[in-house]
């Protein structure tokens, strides 16, 4: 791996070194004079980390400000060209691949890689290798990553690299398998939490508490307070798909009846439509479903894309069932910004959105309603991967 200052975790001059760095990524370029006070350090402290900064190529000297009257000082910010970042997104059949620079800028990005991750070590070779090819496709040099950032769904544990739904070996977990492969640090996370931090930096947000909604073929939550990251006492917070919402009668993955996944994800969206034309519904899915007896949700797309009445209804029944859920989230957590991606609100749209809106004006305090923004995802399919890879970036700083 490349070593660093980055890996130097109890030495003071590193510590101060990654704040100036983490400042830099939080509120862009900087004075001398600005580094010095944030970090609580004199200026020529400041100025020798940040010399150190520059010779090691993580910072770069941008010019003098554009103040007018007086003397102009110079300001410093990140290098882009210091490293890379890589962050995988894994699916059920499908791997999205994002590349960042240092500064957190978006070099490249893949989607839809045809590939099925399975529970065994063949396959977390499989994906070494096919990243490292990836890689070398697009001309980047490998020895400059420095590092990779995996998103899974389902319960992950990013500290000890342990995931739920693909530990296998519970001796040598995923992460570690992809380190021993690639030679450069790994981190794992939850896809949700991913797609919240792509969004929260990626999306040049400037939000400080900011919930996000993963509405793919299940149902998740990421939450940013004050900030950063919120993980919980296990590092398990974020099961939104199971609060126990609806009167339905359902029955959730996770055993219980009612959980709000079973009527605001994709999984509820595809049954609920299926009992629609079980009985009888007239639908553009009809034809797919009389000759397979089923329908998945890539057709579910491809019908609202066409305007589809049936699955139009559906999502905004999806749309109300969420919209109760978050109003109760916003009464509760008051906050700034609520971001809804995932797969099914990237390919509803608006569809899904006005519904969401209408229920949570209807439920919501309206002290609270006024503080909160409610907007669909900007990185959309990015999301993930992206913040994938810019965790890594900001694990290797120390701050998350």
């Amino acid at each position: 791996m490349r070593e660093t200052f980055l890996e130097k975790k109890d030495n003071k001059n590193s510590l101060l070194k990654k704040n100036i760095l983490y400042l830099c990524i939080e509120r862009g370029e900087h004075s001398i004079a600005s580094i010095s006070e944030a970090i609580g350090a004199s200026v020529p402290t400041a100025t020798k980390l940040i010399g150190e900064l520059m010779d090691e190529g993580f910072m770069i000297d941008l010019g003098k400000s554009g103040t007018s009257g007086g003397r102009r000082p110079s300001i410093y910010g990140l290098n882009p060209d210091a490293g890379y970042f890589v962050g995988v997104h894994v699916r059920n059949r499908h791997v999205s691949v994002a590349v960042t620079d240092f500064k957190g800028g978006l070099i490249s990005f893949n989607d839809d890689i045809l590939f099925t991750m399975s529970p065994n070590e063949e396959s977390v070779h499989t994906v070494a290798a096919n990243i490292r090819e990836l890689i070398n496709r697009q001309g980047l040099d490998w020895n400059k990553i420095m590092g990779l950032g995996v998103s899974l769904p389902g319960r992950v544990n990013p500290v000890t690299g342990y995931s739920n739904n693909y530990t296998f070996d519970m001796n040598r977990p995923v992460s570690r398998m992809l380190e021993e492969d690639l030679n450069v640090h790994v981190v794992l996370e939850n896809d949700s939490r991913a797609m919240t931090y792509g969004e929260y930096l990626g999306g040049g947000l400037k939000e400080k508490n900011m919930l996000f909604v993963n509405v793919s073929w299940g149902l998740g939550m990421g939450m940013i307070m004050n900030g950063r990251l919120y993980y919980g006492t296990s590092g398990y917070s974020g099961e939104f798909g199971h609060f126990p919402l609806l009167d339905n009668g359902q029955m959730c993955r996770c055993g219980k009846i009612g959980c709000l996944e079973t009527g605001a994800s994709g999984s509820a969206l595809v049954r609920m439509i299926t009992e629609k034309l079980n009985a009888g519904r007239a639908s553009s899915l009809a034809r797919q479903f009389k000759a397979d007896g089923k329908i998945n949700i890539s057709e579910v797309f491809t019908a609202i894309q066409h305007e589809d009445i049936l699955a139009i209804e559906m999502v905004e029944k999806v749309g109300t069932n969420l919209g109760k859920g978050l109003a109760g989230l916003i009464n509760i957590f008051n906050p700034e910004l609520v971001v809804i991606g995932g797969k099914v609100a990237v390919a509803a749209g608006d569809y899904l959105m006005l519904p969401i809106r209408t229920a949570i004006k209807r439920h919501v305090l309206n002290i609270a309603n006024q503080d909160t923004t409610i907007k669909l995802s900007q990185l959309k399919q990015k999301a993930a991967p992206m913040g994938a890879a810019l965790l890594v970036r900001s694990r290797m700083l120390g701050i998350l």
